[in-house]
């Protein structure tokens, strides 16, 4: 502890520019301070400070150990505000961005957060449309694929795997497509991006040199629920994720076809703003979703990181 206040009584004197002002802030004499200080530096075996009779000022040595210094007792003045933080109880609105179909998991969960967190206010948007989190007050996102974004935390939930599907009765009238070169004398169901415009791939394992299969489009739409809709009546083939095909299959609704072909691995993450300070509300809606988010089928480790993709 001695070792702590003497770096609290540098670092404040090499800030303030004096013993009297960094005194002042401690709530410490001058003489109090400079004797800290003068004990740090017997310690260290190095002047840290040039002394007058009208001031000090920082040596070499002095102003390269400031600089360590700082970031020790920031980060321990983080620590500490952590520490408490742990300590507060969970409270107050919370904005929460995620994909339209992602409803289908998180209804089923938000009842049991609400009671354990009954002082936390949700906010959902469901939309597809890629939110910019700090400049939008979102607190927290889910969202699939490349995550840019330098300023955001994440952690990573379990891979979903994209499906091709169409409805017994639409198979029955059209038959069923053995290979993929098959898919061009069938009907589409296609998904567009609302941001990009672009249209979603189909993600197929095609042998060398084959061409792409080009069904014709009966659809194409910019919602993912629109998509199942058409394709459960009927409508199409289309891809999508094995979470929204995972009720209509169980019913019968929808079969899946070429599965052998398909090659569509996702995933979904976690997004919130990075910070020093994690608040507390963020902080159990991360770790809860974390815990109920695909529990059944996960199939990797989750892992948190700092996004550093350009």
């Amino acid at each position: 502890m001695d070792r702590l206040s003497g770096l609290d009584a540098f670092v404040s004197t090499a800030d303030l520019g004096s013993f009297a002002a960094a005194g002042r802030v401690l709530g410490l004499s001058p003489s109090a301070v400079g004797k800290a200080v003068s004990k740090l530096e017997e310690q260290l075996g190095v002047r840290l400070f040039q002394r007058s009779t009208r001031s000090i000022r920082l040596t070499e040595e002095g102003s390269m150990f400031h600089e360590r210094c700082r970031r020790i007792l920031d980060d321990l003045g983080d620590a500490e505000a952590a520490l408490a933080r742990t300590l507060e109880v969970p409270r107050g609105r919370l904005r929460i961005s995620s994909p339209v179909a992602t409803h289908h998991m998180l209804m089923p969960l938000l009842p049991e957060f609400v009671a354990r967190y009954p002082e936390v206010e949700l906010d959902l948007d469901f939309n597809d449309r890629i939110v910019d989190l700090i400049d939008e007050g979102v607190d927290v996102a889910i969202r699939s694929g490349d995550l840019p974004d330098s300023r955001l935390m994440a952690r990573a939930l379990r891979p979903f795997r994209m499906l091709l599907c169409a409805a017994p009765s639409y198979l029955n009238r059209h038959g069923v497509p053995e290979v993929p070169r098959d898919l061009d004398s069938h009907l589409a169901v296609r998904f567009r991006f609302p941001n990009s415009g672009k249209i979603q791939d189909w993600p197929l394992l095609l042998p060398a040199g084959a061409p792409e299969p080009h069904p014709r489009a009966a659809m194409t739409c910019n919602n993912i629920e629109a998509v199942r809709h058409a394709v459960i009546n009927g409508l199409g083939i289309a891809t999508m994720p094995d979470f929204l095909a995972r009720e209509p299959l169980a019913a019968g609704a929808l079969r899946t076809i070429l599965d052998e072909h398909m090659d569509g691995p996702g995933q979904f993450s976690l997004l919130w703003p990075s910070s020093r300070n994690l608040s507390p509300k963020i902080r159990v809606l991360v770790d809860f979703l974390s815990e109920k988010l695909f529990t059944t089928q996960c199939e990797c480790p989750c892992d948190v990181r700092e996004l550093s993709q350009d």
